[in-house]
C-alpha cells in the first residue's frame, strides 16, 4: 500500500519530529548534540529554511521550521543524511540512524505556533530531565529568554516574540509568562513517556534474567546477554545510556546489541 502524501502547509511552517531508528539514542555526548546543531545551522545558512525552535532529546528531535527555497522533505533528507554520515563514521557503524519517516504537522496560525513552541520547549520537563525548560541545555529556549544559542544565530526568535510584543524586552517577559502557564498542550500526538528510574530499569532487567542479580549480566554467554539487552532496549522509557549505567556494560556494547 503506497504511503499517504504529506499535507502541504500554506504557511510553510512545520513542526517536525525526527526519531532514532528502533528507538535508539541519536545523541551520546556533547559532541553529538553540537554536531546536529551545526548541521542544522549549515543548511539554514544556505537559505533553505528558517528555524523557529528546536529541542534535542536523547533519541528524537523536535524542530519548528519554515520552508524557504526547499520543500520540507528535501530539508529533512539533507539534515538527516548529513548527520547520519558523520554519526556512522564516529561510531564505526553502518545503516540507518533515523526512523524511516519523520513525523510532521502543519502550523497554520499564530495561536498554534505559540502552542507548538511551548510544547517543544517543555519536552525535557515532561520527560523529567529538568525542573524548568531553561535548565535544559539543548533547546532554543535560551534564545527566547534573551541569551545566545549555539551555533549563534541558529534560532530566529523574533517572529514568535513579535507576536507577544513589538518591544523585545517586553516580548521576552511575555514569553516567559506564557511558558509558565498551566497547560495541556498536545502536538503531533507525541506525548513523551516519562523516563523510568534506574531502579525500575534494574528490576526489569532482573525479571528478564529470571530473578538473577543484575551483576551477573556482563558475565552471561554472549548470545543470552545480547538477547536481554535487545529486549530492554525496546522497553518504553529506557535509554541506552541508562542501560549502560545500571549494568556496568559499556555504551558501545549496548549500542551494538
Amino acid at each position: 500500500m503506497p504511503r499517504q502524501a504529506r499535507e502541504q502547509c500554506d504557511s510553510g511552517v512545520y513542526h517536525v519530529v525526527l526519531r532514532g531508528i528502533n528507538r535508539q539514542d541519536i545523541f551520546y555526548d556533547d559532541e553529538d548534540y553540537r554536531r546536529f546543531l551545526e548541521t542544522l545551522a549549515k543548511k539554514k545558512s544556505e537559505k533553505q529554511y528558517e528555524v523557529y525552535g528546536y529541542c534535542l532529546m536523547g533519541n528524537h528531535v523536535h524542530l519548528l521550521l519554515r520552508e524557504n527555497t526547499d520543500p520540507i522533505a528535501r530539508i529533512m533528507s539533507r539534515i538527516g543524511t548529513s548527520y547520519a554520515w558523520w554519526y556512522n563514521r564516529k561510531y564505526d557503524r553502518s545503516g540507518h540512524v533515523f526512523q524511516g519517516r519523520y513525523g510532521s504537522e502543519c502550523v497554520e496560525d499564530d495561536a498554534y505556533l505559540l502552542t507548538v513552541i511551548r510544547y517543544i520547549h517543555n519536552n525535557p520537563v515532561k520527560a523529567n530531565f529538568v525542573k524548568a525548560p531553561e535548565d535544559y541545555r539543548w533547546s532554543s529556549i535560551h534564545t527566547y529568554y534573551g541569551s545566545r544559542d549555539y551555533p549563534y544565530g541558529i534560532t530566529e526568535s523574533d517572529y514568535i516574540l513579535g507576536i507577544m510584543n513589538e518591544k523585545k524586552t517586553e516580548a521576552i517577559k511575555a514569553f516567559r509568562a506564557f511558558m509558565q502557564q498551566e497547560n495541556e498542550d498536545q502536538c503531533l500526538d507525541n506525548q513523551i513517556k516519562v523516563r523510568k528510574t534506574d531502579e525500575e530499569v534494574k528490576a526489569e532487567i532482573e525479571d528478564l534474567m529470571n530473578g538473577e542479580p543484575i551483576g551477573k549480566l556482563p558475565g552471561l554467554e554472549k548470545a543470552k546477554r545480547q538477547e536481554i539487552l535487545q529486549q530492554i532496549k525496546r522497553s518504553e522509557g529506557v535509554t541506552q545510556r541508562q542501560i549502560a549505567r545500571v549494568t556496568g556494560i559499556s555504551q558501545n556494547i549496548v549500542f551494538k546489541a
